[in-house]
């Protein structure tokens, strides 16, 4: 699709008329080049206890899985597990936390090779690079006590890993009130870091509001206070390009089980610039992430690069989606996934404004798209109890307090049609 495709489209079509957003959605569907990807993942047919699918938009929270990844789960379980056995630790489970994270990191990050690891979930990861971080910044000041900047709409385990942080480190916490229809701003950042400024910890992408922060300008920001900065990519890995390396951040952490198809329970990644990895040591030591893990001695020596940063076994089985997802980005080119979730997005505003505005609802995220992730959150009083009924139906968006619905768009898997299909639907509830 070319980038003025969906514009023109939206521009030229009255947007108030269930019909005509119907067949606007589906004439951006024939012109979709990525419409073929929906073919690649497993359908949601229904099963015992589950209508049929019929529209999702939940993908930022738990992304479909892909057929191939049905394959791959079953190869695995006939092959490397059923027949390697335990020979497969040695000929490539050892390596694949670190072979997946260099493909995750050069496909979707922007990241060199020997940056990016896969393991753990995302509190336990955004637990121990944050630690290791303050850590690091209050020996390098003195050992004086440091402060740690967030922001009160970000999503509640940051906030509550660096609450818990802050007490056990002695560290102060620094917040920053954004808009929760927006996000933090570079000046917001500017305004409260100094001398005293440790870690910087933000959401690339704001779960609720979908605002896009301004990470290349946040990232300076913070180094030109001295202080390291934080990035939670959970909602924009695979979706949204973050240049980690050519913006000099410091540290990422992010999920696999929204864009990036791992499944439920499907480990997280972590990030550490190669400038700081010998400096920053993980508070949870485990023999994986020894020097010599089959060495088995009595004292603890961190491995070099992003092993020391690895503590306990792999999860091989979570790993199988992201593999799949990774080559799929890759594939179709990370531009062309990002451009069709601002084109969805654009579809959604659009909807809202035409059809839905007269019922009361409005838009609560960014309708600038140089500043909008991957989904869109409306607003109206009854959300709740739409929400509800609409999953009852087989339309699936989420919910967000106090009273937002929360639309995801996964560019790969999600069509025009099934955004159609659920505006349509809620504009009929609201009658």
């Amino acid at each position: 699709m070319r980038a003025d495709q969906t514009s023109t489209d939206l521009t030229s079509a009255d947007l108030t008329s269930a019909d005509v957003i119907r067949e606007t959605a589906a004439r951006l569907d024939a012109l979709d080049r990525l419409a073929g990807c929906r073919d690649l993942f497993v359908p949601a047919d229904g099963s015992p206890g589950h209508v049929p699918v019929t529209a999702y938009l939940d993908g930022n929270s738990l992304g479909r899985p892909l057929l191939a990844t049905e394959t791959r789960l079953h190869e695995l379980v006939r092959g490397a597990w059923g027949t390697g056995l335990i020979r497969s630790w040695d000929e490539q489970w050892m390596a694949l936390p670190y072979r997946l994270g260099d493909r995750l990191g050069d496909v979707c990050l922007g990241a060199a090779p020997g940056q990016t690891v896969i393991g753990d979930s995302t509190t336990v990861m955004l637990y121990k690079l944050l630690h290791a971080a303050l850590v690091h910044q209050r020996a390098v000041s003195g050992g004086r006590r440091v402060d740690l900047v967030l922001d009160r709409e970000n999503f509640p385990t940051d906030r509550y890993v660096a609450a818990s942080l802050a007490d056990a480190l002695d560290a102060r916490l620094v917040w920053i009130d954004p808009d929760p229809a927006g996000g933090v701003t570079p000046e917001q950042v500017r305004a409260v870091v100094g001398g005293r400024t440790a870690v910087v910890l933000l959401s690339h992408v704001a779960y609720k509001s979908a605002w896009l922060a301004d990470l290349p300008a946040i990232t300076a920001a913070a180094h030109g206070a001295g202080a390291l900065v934080l990035w939670d990519l959970c909602h924009s890995a695979g979706v949204i390009p973050v240049g980690l390396d050519e913006h000099d951040v410091d540290l990422a952490v992010g999920c696999s089980y929204k864009f990036l198809g791992g499944g439920p329970g499907a480990p997280a990644f972590g990030y550490v610039a190669t400038r700081l990895q010998s400096d920053l040591a993980s508070p949870i030591t485990g023999w994986m992430g020894h020097a010599e893990p089959f060495m088995m001695g009595p004292d603890y020596a961190a491995g070099t690069g992003m092993r020391r940063f690895v503590s306990g076994t792999p999860a091989v089985l979570g790993m199988a989606g992201i593999e799949d997802t990774v080559d799929l980005v890759e594939d179709v080119g990370l531009s062309a996934v990002t451009a069709k979730a601002t084109a969805l997005g654009e579809f959604v505003i659009g909807v809202v404004d035409g059809l839905l505005s007269r019922r009361g609802v409005r838009v609560v995220s960014p309708r600038d798209p140089g500043r909008r992730g991957a989904h869109v959150t409306i607003a109206h009083p009854r959300c709740r109890e739409l929400y509800r009924q609409l999953w009852g139906e087989g339309i699936v968006p989420d919910f967000r307090e106090p009273g937002g619905i929360r639309l995801g768009l996964a560019p790969l898997s999600t069509s025009y049609a099934e955004v159609a299909t659920a505006l349509v639907r809620i504009d009929e509830l609201l009658r």
